[in-house]
């Protein structure tokens, strides 16, 4: 049996995390303890859940009640997911929801979860869980699209990257519109924020001394090309990627054991940074050896 609880207003506090606080508000709602963050849609809602995170609510609309439940309970059952039977689940019609400010609120792609955030840990506990044997990891410096954020974790899901590091500059993999995109590979692919400062200072450092090298995305006079023997070589390997516009900061480039690129027809010297993911991921990511 689902807690099922039929509104027939919109102003309780209890709705708060889907109708009245933006994405900020929910990262440092609960302070000190880690804030919230909503997941969207059956599968991604799922997919949080089968990691461990913990809903605080569900919001449904009505006339997807039964379709959305269905879905949830399928997922769940197939992954041997622990069930929401004491979880608020709130239910809305659809007349309610037009009298929302802004023409309407539209729950588009199905439920909503307002979900509890966990404590990520340092970056040295982080990169101390990482596989032994070739790990491949990727670096997202100042990264502030969402939607980039979600593709990236989609693809390093699908290429063979066994961790994910985020600058606290760049946009939050728990953002929903991230985390859509990802369809719930946030949920996923291991992953943690390193502070944007001491990335700046020592990022490149810390993880020459975990013994990894590193390989800045980036053109240079001595750039070599991704399919570059010496880097299948490298034991532990990480892939630094740069923001959509400047790209990598200078130091981070220079400090970098290598640079590398993506071979280019004439005329185009860059992708988009989530583009340019895929393919760095296809070739230097474990998919080839796992």
């Amino acid at each position: 049996m689902h807690n099922l609880i039929f509104l027939t207003d919109l102003t309780g506090s209890d709705l708060d995390p889907y109708m009245r606080l933006n994405e900020a508000q929910l990262f440092h709602a609960l302070e000190p303890n880690p804030g919230l963050f909503i997941a969207e849609s059956p599968k991604v809602i799922e997919r949080a859940l089968r990691a461990g995170y913990r809903p605080a609510s569900l919001l449904i609309e009505e006339k997807e009640l039964e379709r959305d439940l269905a879905d949830l309970d399928h997922e769940m059952a197939i992954n041997q997911t622990r069930g929401l039977e004491q979880t608020p689940i709130y239910v809305v019609n659809s007349k309610l929801l037009r009298q929302l400010a802004g023409g309407g609120y539209n729950l588009l792609r199905g439920a909503l979860a307002a979900m509890h955030r966990v404590k990520r840990p340092s970056l040295n506990n982080f990169l101390a869980t990482m596989p032994s044997d070739h790990p491949r990891i990727a670096i997202l410096e100042s990264v502030v699209n969402p939607t980039n954020i979600g593709a990236i974790f989609r693809s390093a899901a699908a290429l063979g990257i066994d961790g994910v590091i985020v600058t606290s500059d760049s946009a939050d993999p728990l953002y929903r519109r991230a985390s859509r995109v990802a369809m719930g590979t946030v949920f996923q692919v291991p992953w943690t924020y390193v502070d944007a400062k001491v990335w700046q200072s020592e990022g490149v450092d810390l993880l020459h001394r975990a013994g990894y090298k590193t390989a800045a995305m980036a053109l240079r006079h001595n750039t070599v090309d991704i399919d570059d023997p010496q880097l299948a070589e490298v034991d532990r390997l990480a892939i630094i990627l740069g923001s959509e516009g400047p790209g990598l900061r200078e130091n981070t480039i220079t400090q970098s054991d290598f640079t590398i690129k993506i071979p280019m027809a004439t005329g185009v010297d860059s992708l988009n940074v989530a583009a340019a993911s895929a393919l760095a991921f296809w070739e230097l990511g474990n998919r080839k050896v796992k």
